[in-house]
């Protein structure tokens, strides 16, 4: 594999806690969804176009996410004023948070050595988690593919649904 595996989340695992700043400074901490539960995604950089794709396309099946008991937080370096600029130009209705120094990535393993064009760089691993009520990982998948990714983790949240476990 590609991606470094250092800190790799799996089904069953405590999520990492965190409290991060929102597009308007707000901080936003992952105990807010205890109860609920929610997608946490992360993603490399706002305005590139499968950064763009990926928001997209969460945006659009918001309301079945919603549908199924899960919201949607994205977090990537970008500041919150950049976050603003991205969730105005693409009118997105979730919220991005702001992790430059990278903590949080790195404890979610979202952060560390990738194949970017061929060739190994340091930097954000496009992941995503689910995260039930009780703030166990139900899902934590490792360099997805932005295009489409929403929807296949759609189908699986659907598929898993029905398991006596989450």
């Amino acid at each position: 594999m590609s991606e470094s595996a250092s800190n790799r989340l799996s089904p069953g695992d405590n999520a990492p806690l965190f409290c991060l700043p929102n597009h308007s400074g707000q901080l936003v901490c992952l105990e807010q969804f205890r109860g609920s539960g929610v997608v946490v995604y992360f993603y490399p950089k706002d305005m590139t176009p499968g950064c763009s794709v990926e928001a997209s396309d969460f945006n659009q099946l918001r309301g079945e996410f919603l549908a199924a008991g899960l919201r949607i937080v994205g977090i990537s370096p970008d500041s919150p004023a950049s976050h603003q600029r991205f969730i105005s130009a693409l009118d997105l209705g979730f919220e991005l948070l702001s992790d430059p120094g990278h903590e949080v990535m790195a404890a979610w393993g979202a952060y560390g050595t990738k194949l970017n064009y061929g060739r190994e760089v340091v930097g954000t691993i496009r992941s995503t988690f689910v995260v039930d009520g009780e703030l166990k990982i139900v899902a934590a998948l490792y360099g997805v593919k932005a295009k489409g990714h929403a929807r296949r983790l759609l189908e699986l949240v659907g598929s898993e649904s029905g398991t006596a476990e989450g």
